[in-house]
């Protein structure tokens, strides 16, 4: 299978515009921006700017995906195990991807032979909160591009392994790590090619910050809070705050010795996934992480109402303008999240047809449970509406305002005097959400969204002591999570956003904690916790093929073309946050084995033969 013409034909203009072939093995921005159209690469987190995760190919299809075999493995070796979270990048023949603690491996697509490896050195005291894990890496110019757990920003070149530079972004002794994958973008007013990337900590109290850096010297170009009342950065200097100085929506922190001491200094929203890109808008778009700490009566005024504190920039989606770094729309999907719902869950960038007229969206399975169609160009809210069962905190969504409609008591109360914890709470979905931070993907041939999502809930409870304190833990709440149904915990559902309806759905025992991809062939993939990358129809649901990895897949799957040939490939080893979080999650999930390798797989040599 070929590339479609007219994406050879955009792809050979970008190329003649960098100069001479000899410089074709240099990505380009116009490489990253046709990532989607192309067939040869894999090119960006999310397969192209709008995070699609969809693939044009169809050699591989409903008809003969059950034919699918191994064509090689490869491990990552040594005791460095944990959660593999890690969605491959592809250019020219190498396949990269990253492992945890902080490790890059460049393999040879063809034969799965090492190129070369890089492993950061890491430091003791390192504070992830859930797992080691890394979740891919960016490629622009003769460069790779990752993160690392101790918070820093590094490039490699990309034939070599050899460090071109390495950058710091924060204080890894505070809770500043990094584990998502960077995003290339192209500011359309400067013409300059930037590397996007966040950071994580909140559940820690650090500031979540965005970042725009010069790809070919690390150089910080912006960096924007996402926490009310912080002042961001442009070109070196001071620049304006995010939101209102004063942070209205964040109280005095009432647990301050002093009372000095304003909730929003240690306030959260990190920007811990990676971004989309709206080129027509010339827009930046990324989730905002939870406030901190994740107990709501720690960030009202003492005898205050949660309810009344929104703790603004956080749990929502963000449009940041790539220029300035300046904040051009923020949409929050949990006002005062007390739930640890987050908001950092994709935004995958869609067009549907409504009334006559295109609506470009933004789609969100947000781990509170409900699905989002917001309007891109501006934020504003078209819909939302519970893509998993049992929703318990809330209602709906207010479909005027966008706001949630709470249901009264599901917001954990105080501890009584005397007593170190509150009154026990049952809430679904729970803090490891209806989604997490596995991405869904959108098909552009039935206009599907296909979520992994979660069915689980849990008990919840305030902790009456609530201090913030440099690199330790700052939550203030305890919680176990628990079975929701016994014949399953990870539902695959393929939704209509227009609607809201589900077309099918799968069901798994053990969560879902991998990603998905759809093609161009009818057919989606995914994996599962005890192993499998499975195959199943996009129009129905039925399971088509199934291959058994030997350990926990909790990564994106991603497809390419090689030699005419079309190839799938995922990370497998089981870890992340289910088993170091998951209370009854993490008893069902003790038997799956660790691991660490990348799988690919092709149809057999001898099925093409005997086709023709």
């Amino acid at each position: 299978m070929t590339r479609s013409l007219l994406a050879a034909a955009i792809l050979s203009v970008g190329l003649a515009a960098t100069g001479p072939a000899s410089a074709a093995s240099k990505v380009t921005w116009d490489d990253i921006a046709n990532d989607a159209a192309t067939t040869e690469d894999v090119l960006a987190y999310g397969i192209g700017p709008k995070a699609q995760r969809y693939s044009p190919m169809t050699d591989i299809n409903k008809d003969n995906v059950h034919k699918l075999v191994p064509a090689w493995s490869f491990s990552f070796g040594d005791e460095k195990q944990r959660g593999q979270e890690s969605q491959a990048i592809v250019h020219e023949g190498t396949i990269y991807v990253t492992g945890s603690y902080s490790r890059v491996f460049a393999i040879d697509a063809k034969t799965g032979k090492r190129k070369w490896s890089y492993t950061a050195r890491l430091p003791e005291g390192i504070r992830p909160c859930c797992d080691v894990v890394n979740r891919g890496a960016a490629i622009y110019g003769d460069k790779i591009y990752f993160g690392t757990l101790d918070a820093k920003i590094v490039a490699l070149y990309k034939d070599t392994g050899k460090v071109a530079w390495k950058k710091k972004f924060g204080d890894y002794k505070e809770g500043y790590t990094m584990t998502g994958a960077p995003t290339v973008v192209k500011d359309k007013k400067s013409g300059k090619v930037m590397l996007i990337h966040g950071s994580s900590g909140d559940e820690f109290g650090v500031v979540g910050k965005l970042f725009a850096r010069d790809p070919d010297s690390g150089e910080e170009i912006w960096m924007r809070p996402f926490v009310e009342g912080h002042y961001g950065r442009l070109n070196g200097k001071k620049s304006t705050p995010t939101g209102d100085v004063k942070a209205p929506s964040w109280p005095d922190d009432p647990n301050s010795p002093t009372g000095k001491v304003e909730a929003w200094s240690h306030g959260g929203g990190a920007p811990w996934q990676s971004a989309s890109y709206d080129a027509e808008t010339n827009t930046i778009i990324v989730g905002a992480g939870n406030p901190a700490p994740w107990n709501g009566w720690a960030r009202t005024s003492e005898g205050g109402d949660p309810a009344d504190y929104d703790s603004l920039y956080t749990s929502g989606q963000v449009g940041v303008d790539p220029t300035t770094g300046e904040v051009k729309w923020f949409y929050q999907h949990t006002p005062n999240d007390a739930w640890d719902f987050s908001g950092n869950n994709e935004l995958v960038l869609f067009e549907y047809k409504e009334k006559g007229k295109t609506i470009k969206a933004t789609g969100h399975a947000d781990r509170n449970g409900f699905f989002y169609v917001v309007n891109r160009e501006n934020g504003d809210f078209i819909r939302g509406f519970p893509f998993v069962d049992n929703i318990t905190w809330a209602k709906g969504i207010d479909p005027k305002t966008g706001r949630p409609i709470e249901v009264e008591g599901q917001r954990p109360p105080k501890p009584k005097a005397g007593e170190d914890h509150g009154e026990k709470v049952e809430v679904s979905p729970p803090f490891l959400g209806g989604k997490n931070w596995n991405p869904m993907a959108y098909s552009q041939d039935t206009g599907l969204f296909y979520i992994p999502g979660n069915h689980w809930k849990e008990d919840y409870w305030t902790e009456k002591n609530v201090s913030y304190n440099k690199g330790a833990a700052y939550l203030g709440m305890g919680f176990r999570i628990k079975k929701m149904y016994d014949d399953h915990v990870g539902i695959l559902r393929a939704m209509d956003p227009k609607t809201g309806k589900v077309a099918w759905e799968h069901k798994e025992p053990l969560p879902l904690w991998a990603g998905v991809l759809a093609t161009k062939g009818g057919v989606i993939f995914t994996g599962t916790g005890d192993g499998y990358l499975k195959a199943f129809d996009d129009k129905t649901g039925k399971e088509l093929w199934k291959f058994q990895t030997g350990s926990g897949i909790i990564a994106p799957p991603i497809t390419w073309e090689m030699d005419g040939e079309q190839y799938i490939g995922v990370t497998s080893g089981y870890g992340g946050a289910v088993p170091l979080w998951g209370g009854d999650m993490a008893d069902l999930t003790k038997p799956v084995p660790q691991g660490g390798s990348f799988w690919v797989f092709k149809l057999p040599s001898w099925d093409k033969v005997a086709s023709k």
